[in-house]
């Protein structure tokens, strides 16, 4: 053999989320003497590409699949989640302006995000918790998350978030639509940010493959908080728009999400030996759902 260095393992570049990337690695030499050199640092550019070209259907073209352009992209993950919410919000609008009721609005809303990302985060949730609920070892629930079918666990939590999260928009959109517009965007964010979080440098993969093993570990710790002061700080900024309380209200919304997902990513740690792609869905619909609670809340 001539010593020359691998190619870097590839995800498929279709447009959309792949359901179970590829791991992200860097090139490496096959002989022990000629260690391959350090990938280039990744660009504001390459960590937006891959955070839309992984976390929605967006035609966005992934340039770069090793580990500073994953880094770079859960970072940018929370700006994912403000386009998204903003196509959310800005079809309940169109259904107000247009006559429809704040009900019909708010089931927009709940369907846009799920129709950006093909129902993944969606299909993550069930698939967790059928394999929480399994009661099974490991190996055996990661099994079960794997298969294509959805057990009663997983339709059971499928049914009460989805209604939870159209009854709080209803209601929002129903008080006032700047509220139930805000909402939509704040809990799509709270999602994403979610994601940054999960994939700091303390949290291991489940699997060797899989979108887990792409992202597992690559936000330093620093970074994903420094990502979760400036995401809250702005949606307080953002709802103090619409007076002080309501600032408050939002950035509470934002850190309970927050607060709330992080028992979960513990919990699948502790019973899963790591996160997959099925986790990463759960916690994104974990803590919006918990954000469009705590805005529902005092008003």
């Amino acid at each position: 053999m001539s010593g020359a260095p691998e190619p870097a393992a590839r995800v498929p570049r279709g447009s959309g989320p792949a359901r179970y990337p590829a791991p992200v690695l860097t090139s490496s030499s096959s002989s022990p003497s000629s260690p391959s050199p350090p990938p280039p640092p990744s660009s504001v550019s390459d960590g937006l590409r891959f955070a839309f070209g992984t976390l929605t259907v967006l035609p966005v073209r992934v340039r770069r699949w090793d580990r500073a352009a994953a880094r770079g992209g859960m970072l940018c993950a929370p700006v994912a989640g403000l386009v998204v919410g903003g196509c959310a919000a800005g079809l309940g609008l169109l259904l107000l302006l247009l006559g429809a009721g704040a009900p019909l609005a708010a089931v927009a809303s709940v369907a846009v995000p799920a129709a950006l990302t093909r129902g993944l985060h969606l299909d993550g949730l069930a698939d967790t918790a059928d394999g929480l609920g399994s009661g099974k070892p490991a190996e055996d629930a990661l099994r079960i998350m794997k298969q294509s079918d959805i057990g009663p666990f997983g339709v059971l939590t499928l049914v009460l978030v989805l209604l939870a999260q159209a009854a709080v928009l209803a209601e929002l959109y129903a008080d006032s639509w700047a509220r139930g517009a805000l909402a939509a965007v704040v809990s799509a964010v709270t999602a994403r940010l979610a994601l940054t979080l999960a994939a700091r440098a303390t949290v291991p993969a489940a699997r060797p493959a899989g979108l887990g093993a792409a992202v597992a570990g690559v936000v330093p710790g620093p970074a994903a908080l420094g990502a979760a002061v400036a995401v809250t700080a702005a949606a307080g900024a953002a709802g103090a728009c619409l007076g002080g309380y309501d600032g408050a209200r939002t950035a509470l919304a934002v850190a309970a999400g927050l607060a709330v997902a992080e028992p979960l990513l513990r919990r699948c740690v502790r019973r899963f030996g790591g996160v997959t792609g099925d986790v990463f869905g759960a916690l994104a619909e974990t803590a919006a759902t918990t954000a469009l609670v705590v805005l529902s809340l005092g008003r």
